[in-house]
């Protein structure tokens, strides 16, 4: 099975990226996912459903200790064909 997870942190800083959006950011990056796309607002990650989880759990752990006040996210499985 494959997920899509789309996930955001919170607070926002428009100046300067905060620390767990950071953390988020380098979890992901460093998962053994199929693609990731990072951007100011909003963040993707795809993958086989094991490493997306696994990611997941990672990011809301690190992320909360970093100081995210908040983590939005959505978790969808792919279906075959689709991207």
């Amino acid at each position: 099975m494959r997920l899509r997870v789309e996930f955001t942190t919170e607070p926002f800083d428009l100046d300067e990226a905060p620390a767990h959006a950071v953390v988020a950011r380098e979890v992901v990056e460093a998962a053994e996912l199929d693609e990731v796309d990072v951007g100011p607002f909003g963040n993707t990650a795809e993958g086989g459903a094991g490493p997306v989880l696994a990611a997941v759990d990672e990011l809301l752990r690190r992320s909360l200790q970093a100081g995210a006040t908040r983590i939005s996210l959505q978790v969808n499985v792919v279906e075959e064909g689709e991207r």
